[in-house]
């Protein structure tokens, strides 16, 4: 679906390239997320991906076409949710809906269930300049699914969301991957990108550090041991153990026999120990 080669670019009129030879491929129904801080190349490489720049050096597919000479038919196949959307606030949430709908030739969604489906049913009648950030940014996400896309472009899409809505919006772009869809996400939001993604690639200065399911990731750069954490005389006691041979380690097996356990954990990394490894660097 997605086919990344050599990618280069600079804004017009800079000296200073932005990205620095990406390479990476995207295959239909996978969740792929781009991690890393702000002024990363994130965002620049999602434009480049949705047709917005298109003065690139390299080989950037979408759907089989080289984005550069894509028309506008191109915008009947793919979803797109900036991170700071854009709506006529005087407009309805309904009627904006509407409006966008219109500007579709293909087969489209109903706005009333969309709306529906992202809890904004109530609010259809209400001006767009009445809703708070998570209620736009809902209202985002039905925008983008309008045209029913076949790969949906994503900017932070968990952004100023509450955890009831943010679960929500992260439940609707894995339904998108059932359904065989497929999903670029671009965010600093490790828990997001490991909730949902089915690989990640990290992208720090233009660059690509490092790419993979956020699983493997966690598995590789971990520790092989698990903690043991137990309460014993109101107080609580930890111990480590090796996973090599763990079944077999008497220590182990009386301990779990003679103690109240508290709680049993693999010591894999997170996804933020993993990027400060990689690239020495936080997300901000």
């Amino acid at each position: 679906m997605v086919e990344v080669r050599n990618l280069r670019y600079k804004y017009p009129g800079s000296k200073d390239q932005v990205l620095h030879g990406l390479d990476f491929s995207i295959p239909q129904g996978e969740i792929f997320g781009f991690l890393g801080p702000s002024g990363a190349g994130k965002s620049t490489a999602q434009k480049i991906l949705i047709g917005i720049l298109k003065q690139y050096e390299g080989k950037v597919t979408v759907l089989g076409r080289e984005v550069r000479e894509t028309k506008p038919d191109y915008y009947e196949k793919i979803g797109v949710a900036f991170e700071f959307p854009n709506f006529y606030g005087r407009f309805t949430a309904m009627e904006n809906l509407s409006l966008f709908r219109s500007l579709y030739q293909g087969t489209t969604s109903k706005p009333e269930e969309l709306l529906d489906r992202v809890g904004l049913a109530k609010y259809a009648h209400t001006k767009v300049d009445n809703f708070s950030k998570s209620m736009k940014m809902r209202l985002n996400l039905c925008r983008a699914l309008l045209n029913q896309p076949e790969i949906l472009f994503l900017d932070e899409p968990t952004s100023g969301l509450d955890p009831v809505n943010a679960r929500l919006v992260k439940e609707m772009i894995i339904q998108m991957k059932t359904a065989g869809k497929t999903v670029l996400i671009t965010t600093h939001n490790m828990q997001a990108a490991e909730d949902i993604c089915d690989r990640i690639a990290f992208i720090v200065d233009g660059r690509i550090v490092l790419i993979d399911s956020p699983r493997q990731l966690k598995v590789e750069h971990g520790k092989r041991r698990v903690r043991v954490e137990y309460r014993k005389n109101e107080q609580i006691h930890q111990e480590y153990y090796e996973l090599e041979g763990l079944g077999t380690n008497q220590e182990f097996v009386q301990l779990l026999g003679r103690e109240r356990i508290e709680t049993l954990h693999t010591e894999e990394a997170t996804l933020e120990d993993i990027f400060i490894k990689a690239t020495g660097r936080k997300l901000e």
